[in-house]
């Protein structure tokens, strides 16, 4: 017994003890780092003895406001993710994978441009409307109190990638009024003076302590909502009262330092690992080691770039986050997600013709949609006027128009939609996984670092498609070597990917602010634009791609029908599982990669389209991947159209339609798979 207990207290010294020294070395190195190197002494004069001069006022209204505004950040995301994990019964809950953080983002860019009276001085309040609406909204999308794991994380990514794709809209149309937001967007603790953490200071110590009000209660919720409410405990006042106080810990943090995400991820995780179960020790210590590693983040964020030209520490701790957040699916692989049944399927609709008329009709859709596409402009669609300027009777002018600028680009957009929804195909055939796609695995994001590695290097555009197959096939390998290892579980995939995704992302973010481009064409370009596109990226990026490497994986699919059997009955009917399925998906990246290479970083049409396919055909269909690859085309090129004439003269990038024509489907489909069966 006296060895239990003394075990318990090494245990406890080191975790608030050890992680109270470490956040002072980390306060002493983080002080003392900047563009402008100041002597130790200097530093402890400026604390303790401060004077009227520079260096002092350095320390005392630049430095030390950043290091003790990263402190509470740190220490309130922490806390938010451990009340989000308890009530929502999810390890992998915090406000960055629920999508609170896009939400509350969203409200702040929103209120900026179009109610700038809200900003800054009730910008917590906007910010916290918006991170509720969007926790009800995963909360509900993903079956409310009978949710698992997986589904929520799912919701609120989809719901993320929705947000985001507004906040990137309006980032792009009001890029003056938003010019402040793009680095504080990423997550920055830049501060000028104490303003900010003035403001935060009695908020976050408001909500600490309401946590520590129901740390109680939270121990007893965590036996059991059956057991909590036998022992009085009202369920649902304090599942309310508990995100209440998350979200508002989470608007408090964003209204200052921006979505800073996987804090609320790594340090509540810290604290379960040594074996912490009881709320106050939890949120005591979460809070300390939330502030270590943001503010680790941020030191380590400023040792990377010696320039001193502000990384987003926000993109340091998904770095940080994301390998964390992979090493916990697969840590809790048989134990939380196992088997469960998360699927999101397209269901079935009934054809009014046969099932063969299906792909001529496709076809017949298509064209009439690049003729609409080739005759609208700025004055409407000129069917008549386009048609005579072709045949070489009309304007000149509108005939250049049409076949050197409007037929290459919708013929990209139509060739990279393909690409995008065979790839997605494939991806959800060979991982047996209806939500894979190129976007939600990393992929996406893969291939996006490496052409952006180009351009960042300064190597001649010739070389972009390279480093964009090169990083596609760095994210490949590392998903195959993850799926591989979490025995190509469905429900772990998409987590998984999930994580790959995230430390992509991150890299292009880090990678747009290093290289100083404007915001605007930043934002164009992580969307995915068929802006400008001419005949030598259709022939250099996307052509050859689908003359050689579509045919092969068509003449291959029947082998995903095998697949969908399950390994031991595949390798029982001769099928070579581990070859076939590096073979498809080492091509199926390549197709991302060639589209992405064309068009950036598009998503959602490599998941939607084979799922429409689906339900007009059926899951065994021979026609599927056509069907599914004339489905993507038809998307990328409606989008394409819409994205140059809702707003004329001005232009949405296609990525950003596509994500706000697909979010929407995507979530109906999760609220609809969680619906109850009825029989």
């Amino acid at each position: 017994m006296i060895n239990v207990f003394r075990s318990i207290w090494i245990k406890t010294a080191l975790t608030f003890g050890g992680g109270a020294v470490l956040l002072v070395a980390l306060l002493v190195v983080h002080i003392n780092q900047g563009s402008v190197e100041l002597p130790l002494h200097v530093v402890a004069n400026a604390l303790f003895a401060p004077e009227d001069i520079i260096e002092h006022h350095t320390v005392r209204f630049l430095r030390l406001p950043r290091a003790v505004i990263g402190i509470l950040a740190g220490g309130a995301l922490a806390v938010s993710g451990v009340i989000l994990q308890t009530i929502t019964k999810n390890p992998l809950a915090s406000a960055s994978t629920l999508g609170i953080h896009a939400g509350t983002y969203f409200a702040v860019v929103f209120s900026t441009i179009f109610i700038p009276a809200m900003i800054p001085g009730q910008g917590l309040i906007v910010a916290f409307a918006g991170g509720i609406l969007t926790a009800l909204l995963v909360y509900g999308l993903a079956g409310g109190a009978a949710a698992n794991p997986v589904k929520m994380v799912l919701a609120g990514m989809v719901v993320t990638i929705m947000f985001s794709s507004f906040t990137s809209v309006l980032q792009i149309f009001y890029e003056n009024e938003t010019a402040g937001l793009f680095l504080w967007g990423a997550g920055t603790l830049v501060q000028n003076d104490w303003g900010g953490v003035q403001f935060s200071l009695p908020f976050i110590i408001v909500g600490l302590c309401g946590v520590f009000f129901i740390a109680s209660q939270l121990d007893i919720f965590r036996l059991g909502e059956d057991v909590a409410s036998s022992l009085g405990q009202n369920v649902g006042r304090l599942r309310l009262i508990s995100l209440l106080i998350a979200v508002f810990l989470t608007a408090v943090t964003v209204s200052v330092v921006g979505p800073i995400g996987f804090v609320g991820l790594i340090a509540p995780h810290l604290l379960k690992l040594i074996g912490f179960r009881s709320h106050y020790l939890l949120v005591a210590g979460s809070f300390i080691w939330g502030a270590n590693v943001l503010l680790g983040a941020d030191v380590l964020a400023r040792i990377i770039d010696t320039s001193f030209s502000e990384l987003p520490v926000g993109s340091i701790t998904a770095l940080i986050g994301a390998p964390w957040l992979i090493w916990l699916v697969l840590n809790k692989r048989n134990r939380q997600y196992g088997d469960k049944q998360t699927g999101v399927l397209a269901g079935s609709v009934r054809l009014p013709f046969s099932s063969r008329l299906l792909l001529p009709i496709l076809v017949i859709l298509l064209a009439g949609a690049i003729f609409i596409g080739l005759t609208a402009g700025n004055y409407g669609i000129q069917i008549a006027d386009s048609i005579s300027a072709v045949m070489g009777n009309g304007n000149e002018f509108l005939r250049n128009m049409i076949v050197n600028l409007r037929l290459p680009r919708l013929l990209v957009a139509a060739l990279s939609g393909a690409l995008l929804a065979v790839s997605g195909f494939v991806f959800q055939g060979v991982l047996r996984n209806p939500l894979a796609d190129p976007s939600v695995i990393g992929i996406t994001s893969g291939a996006g670092v490496g052409a952006l590695l180009v351009i960042f290097s300064s190597l001649s555009a010739a070389f972009i498609p390279l480093g964009a197959f090169m990083g596609a096939l760095a994210a490949f390998l590392v998903v195959m070597g993850l799926s591989y290892r979490a025995g190509f579980q469905p429900s772990l995939l998409a987590l998984l990917g999930i994580g790959v995704s995230a430390f992509g992302s991150a890299l292009i973010q880090i990678m747009v602010v290093q290289a100083d481009m404007a915001v605007a064409s930043a934002l164009t370009w992580l969307s995915g634009s068929t802006y400008a596109k001419s005949w030598e990226a259709l022939i250099d990026y996307l052509l050859w791609p689908m003359v050689i490497l579509v045919p092969i994986l068509y003449l291959q699919s029947k082998n995903l029908n095998v697949l969908s059997l399950g390994d031991e009955t595949a390798k029982g009917l001769g099928l070579r599982v581990t070859r076939t399925r590096f073979e498809m998906a080492l091509v199926a990246s390549l197709l991302a990669a060639a589209s992405v290479a064309a068009v950036g970083t598009i998503s959602f049409v490599g998941l939607i389209a084979p799922h429409v396919a689906r339900m007009f055909l059926g899951p065994g269909h021979k026609y599927l991947l056509p069907c599914s690859a004339l489905l993507g085309a038809f998307f990328l090129v409606v989008a394409d159209i819409l994205s140059r004439t809702l707003l004329v003269p001005k232009e949405i990038p296609s990525g950003i339609l596509v994500a706000l024509m697909g979010a929407p489907y995507f979530l109906w489909l999760m609220y609809k798979s969680s619906l109850p069966k009825v029989n």
